[in-house]
């Protein structure tokens, strides 16, 4: 060995080894390592480290051999690195507060996918539609702790968030940044869609008190062994991790009283339901021990809930014997107790039980009121601002603006009031020499202070002035008021101070920013924007976190060189979007147009983009008209303005994709689909998918009539529908390979991924265009389930295409929900379309949820046979509906409701109705159907049976129903028919009561 590499050697082995971090293929190399790295006290990689690795890695994409990038491949190595991360979460029992810090939303929506798949939650059925008490314990557990998710995610969505400040330009960081944004804003977008559906879940989890049982690490290992064992041994009651209910429902309680408490800001009703599951919450967790598993509360959180919601409510709590300091100021808010308010702050000067924080927004709440114009509460905010000015003086902090202006000139009350708080704030023993101290050169400086000398003697005359200043403070400051009254002229104009501000402008940017994130009136903002460019030269657009304006617009707006030009465009704007999200539409006409008149002045390019902004914004409030039962047809002026977008020309001008989807949906919902056809310019089309979409819909419908080799654009809007719910085959990739984390269920093959195709749908009423919509995706469905013997059934199927020639590539569950959004958009429109109906009972039909089909299929007879006083036409209940709800009826072992429906057939179905009548086992009314029966060869067969059984009381009822005069098969045959109609109606409608 040379000398140097002795030498190198020594060096290094003097350092402490640092042991190398386990990489994440040696988890799948070595089984039993993860459970054993896990049990490190500080394992490096971390847990949440881990699963980010198992799932970027088991989503990476893959390139074949002609250099294509291709999806993810389902082998056992990526379904091993899926088990791996989910064996994690398991280890750390599943706790959302984990989990949410350390991984990003994306990262953690595909984990709770994941949770899903693995838990054999049915695909394709909506979880509010599940019934947990019947599902496994692990899969309704999946179930609940996805909603949870769901819901507190949209919660810490709606809190502020701490802007990033711009640094050195580092283009590619920043692409992935707003890529993973997008990605972020798209799933918070379809989780408050699904936020009723969520909240319906877990108000449904506090209905079942059963314990619950989650995935353990030996679960999932199981289930990694043996795929089939998911509803097995891994679901049974011996298997998983154990989670009482009080636990599981003491933490469905917190989770639904944060949503509720978050949805109290536009509907305030909410903060009751809020409050009723906090106090349940609370209540619960009083009972739980220590050693709880899953249930995970936020003490300080909850109680700091409760209190605002008892504020919010103005009730109280009844195991509350006295309120507390919060619940006390609060109550003489509300029932505007102001002497009480005002004694409640100067006892607080000595018990310090409210914070300074509490104390001053109550003042600024009081002083909003006044600068709106209640000027009865003046007096109210001079002796709170005196309260706080003492409780400052006290603890040793600079007092306030409010307080300096309100010496400016104060009158004798206002100084007889500040001795009197001084004098009860002293009064007990426990105040420290400190505070003593502090109060002593509070006075002294009041008393400098004071302008007029008499003012000043009284301040100096006083009792607790005379004991907390030393012998040689007081001299002094008599000697100088003594030179000062025998000086002053009361006819001198005083020197200008800091405080001499005029009454209309505010001292504090604070208060005025407040008034800016406040005000909806452009005039005002434009006012408060003046002063603060005065006071301080700053961006103020960025005030607000919340102020977003689109980004196609960003740049043109930032670049903007007067500033206070571009901080008014900015808000203004912002403002109104926010208006319109709210339908406040009056105020968002107000902003934009003084919007309007603001760019007109100095760029071409910002007043189009204002003009198309209003356009949306009217297109918006006519759709919103319409929604709630408005007939009144668009004006001519705002169809001339929509075709004029749709035909714009100009270069380099900014534009909203949304601007064009609204355009399209209100240009179909009011038929012009001549227009959509002929008149839309072709670059337009071709670069803005929602009118590629529209002008294909309006081109169909218009078709329609026409022989069905004319259908040529049937067959477009075919492919376009087929590629949107088709998986993709290619993906960008990104350097840390983020992107892939959740890029199965979302296509890049479509010209729109599939959910903001289904968002541009659910702003479609036209009947026919619905129709067409849901035509087109029934045929789909019936293809890529290829399933010809239960099919749904939908009007105008024969246009669509018979075969599918990349049937592999189609996301079949994709598919699955778009049919069930759709049908089930369409019937919130209108609940009494027959076609509609009949389709959604097939889809629950063919789904296995045999009541609900039923509902539905009843319900579609209800409609048309004004609820079964009339006969269902024939094309309602043709024999296919028929045999259905024979057979809906048969797997819900309502055996009797079968042979009754026998009867509705054409041909009666003996066989079926004497199979049923042979089960002695039948979950419905059984012998109170009887009546209901007409045909005499199934009562006879019905007397055999129940003589066989020996059932003499059933026999006799059939023998009654049998022997009626009008069943007689001697009658004539319009008399047998009238008897049939009459029970079919009666049987019918008992039905009805059934299942609706």
């Amino acid at each position: 060995m040379s000398a140097e590499a002795a030498d190198r050697e020594a060096v290094t082995g003097s350092r402490p080894s640092t042991p190398p971090q386990t990489s994440w293929f040696e988890f799948i190399l070595d089984v039993a390592l993860l459970e054993k790295h896990l049990q490190k006290p500080n394992p490096d990689p971390s847990p949440v480290q881990l699963v980010i690795q198992f799932l970027e890695q088991a989503s990476k994409p893959s390139v074949n051999e002609q250099n294509q990038v291709q999806p993810p491949q389902d082998n056992r190595r990526n379904r091993t690195l899926k088990v791996l991360a989910l064996k994690v979460a398991a280890h750390l029992k599943w706790d959302l507060d984990v989990l949410e810090k350390g991984l990003t939303i994306p990262v953690l929506n595909m984990l709770l996918n994941e949770l899903l798949c693995v838990s054999k939650v049915p695909p394709g059925v909506k979880h509010v539609e599940l019934d947990l008490a019947t599902l496994p314990p692990t899969t309704a557990m999946a179930v609940i702790i996805y909603n949870r998710w769901a819901m507190r995610t949209i919660v810490l969505s709606s809190f502020p968030e701490k802007q990033m400040k711009p640094g050195p330009h580092q283009m590619n960081m920043m692409n992935l940044v707003q890529q993973e944004k997008e990605l972020t804003d798209n799933i918070l977008s379809v989780l408050k869609e699904q936020a009723s559906d969520s909240i319906m879940v877990l108000e449904g989890v506090l209905n079942i008190k059963k314990d619950f049982y989650i995935h353990t690490l030996r679960t999932l290992d199981l289930l990694a062994a043996d795929p089939s064992t998911a509803n097995g041994e891994t679901e049974s009651s011996t298997a998983g991790l154990r989670i009482s209910a009080d636990e599981l429902h003491c933490q469905v309680h917190y989770d639904l009283g944060g949503i509720y408490f978050q949805q109290g800001g536009s509907d305030p009703a909410a903060y009751e339901k809020a409050r009723d599951n906090f106090r349940r919450a609370k209540e619960l967790y009083s009972k739980l021990d220590a050693g709880a598993l899953h249930c995970h509360l936020d003490e300080r959180r909850l109680a700091g809930y409760w209190s605002a919601c008892r504020a919010l409510t103005g009730t109280s709590d009844p195991s509350d014997t006295q309120l507390t300091p919060y619940g006390q100021i609060n109550s003489f808010i509300r029932s505007h107790n102001h002497q009480a308010l005002v004694e409640a702050f100067i006892k607080d000067n000595i018990q310090l039980s409210l914070p300074n924080s509490l104390r001053h927004s109550v003042l600024l709440e009081f002083q909003h009121k006044v600068q709106l114009g209640d000027r009865t509460l003046d007096e109210v905010c001079h002796k709170l601002c005196v309260c706080n000015a003492v409780r400052d003086a006290l603890e040793g902090q600079v007092l306030s603006v409010s307080y300096q202006q309100l010496l400016l000139k104060p009158s004798k009350r206002t100084v007889s009031f500040l001795l009197e708080v001084c004098s009860r704030s002293l009064e007990k023993d426990r105040v420290s020499d400190t505070a003593k101290r502090n109060m002593g050169i509070f006075l002294k400086s009041l008393c400098e202070g004071l302008e007029e000398v008499p003012l000043a003697f009284m301040v100096s005359s006083h009792r607790v002035f005379m004991e907390l200043l030393q012998d040689e403070d007081k001299k002094a400051l008599l000697e100088h008021l003594r030179k000062r009254s025998a000086t002053v002229n009361l006819s001198a104009k005083p020197l200008p101070s800091f405080y001499d501000i005029p009454a209309s402008a505010s001292v504090s940017i604070g208060q005025l920013e407040q008034q800016l994130v406040l005000s909806l009136d452009p005039r005002r903002i434009r006012q408060i924007l003046i002063e603060l460019h005065g006071l301080a030269e700053r961006p103020y657009w960025r005030v607000n976190s919340k102020w977003e304006v689109p980004v196609d617009y960003i740049n043109v707006i930032l670049a903007i060189k007067d500033n206070l030009a571009r901080d008014l465009v900015y808000i203004l704007m912002a403002k109104g979007l926010h208006c319109i999200t709210l339908k406040d539409f009056g105020h968002a006409r107000q902003l934009f147009s003084a919007c309007l008149e603001l760019v007109t002045e100095f760029s071409p390019m910002l007043r189009q983009v204002m003009l198309n902004e209003m356009l949306l914004l009217e297109v918006r409030a006519h759709e919103s008209a319409a929604a709630q039962g408005s007939t009144d047809k668009p004006t001519p002026d705002l169809v001339s303005r929509v075709r004029g977008y749709l035909e714009m020309r100009l270069h380099d001008l900014p534009l909203r994709q949304i601007v064009g989807e609204e355009c399209v949906a209100f240009m179909l919902n009011w038929r012009e689909n001549e227009y959509l056809t002929l008149q839309v310019p072709a670059a337009l089309v071709q670069n803005n998918p929602y009118i590629k979409v529209g002008q294909l819909l309006a081109s169909t419908c218009k078709e329609l009539p026409g022989p069905k080799e004319s259908r040529r654009t049937a067959k477009e809007l075919w492919e376009v529908a087929v590629l949107i719910c088709s998986l993709s085959t290619q993906h960008k990739r990104a350097s840390d390979g983020r992107l892939s984390l959740i890029k199965h269920r979302h296509s890049s093959l479509g010209i729109m991924p599939r959910n903001k195709f289904i968002t541009f749908i659910k702003k479609l009423r036209e009947p026919l265009v619905l129709t067409t919509l849901i035509s087109l995706f029934v045929r789909l469905h019936s293809l890529v389930r290829d399933d010809l013997v239960n099919e749904v059934t939908a009007e105008h199927l024969s246009i669509w295409p018979s075969t599918l020639a990349n049937m592999q590539a189609v996301d079949v569950e994709a598919v699955a929900v778009t049919v069930k959004e759709l049908v089930t958009y369409a019937l919130t429109l209108n609940p009494n379309n027959q076609s509609w109906l009949i389709t959604q009972a097939d889809i629950y039909f063919v789904t296995g949820q045999y009541s609900a089909a039923m509902h539905y299929y009843l319900q579609a007879g209800a409609v048309s046979s004004d609820f079964f006083t009339k006969a269902v036409p024939p094309d309602v209940y043709t024999d296919q509906v028929l045999k259905r709800m024979i057979k809906c009826c048969s797997l819900l072992n309502c055996h009797t409701q079968v042979a009754v429906l026998c009867q509705f057939l054409r041909e009666v179905d003996y066989m079926t109705a004497f199979k049923a009548l042979q089960e002695q086992s039948s979950h419905d009314g059984m012998d109170s159907y009887y009546d209901y029966l007409w045909d005499v060869t199934i009562l006879e067969y019905l007397t055999h049976i129940h003589h066989k059984r020996g059932e003499t009381d059933k026999r006799q009822v059939a023998i009654k129903a049998i022997g009626q005069t009008e069943l007689n098969a001697s009658n004539p045959e319009d008399v047998l028919q009238l008897a049939a109609q009459k029970r079919k109606k009666k049987f019918l409608q008992a039905m009805a009561k059934l299942y609706f």
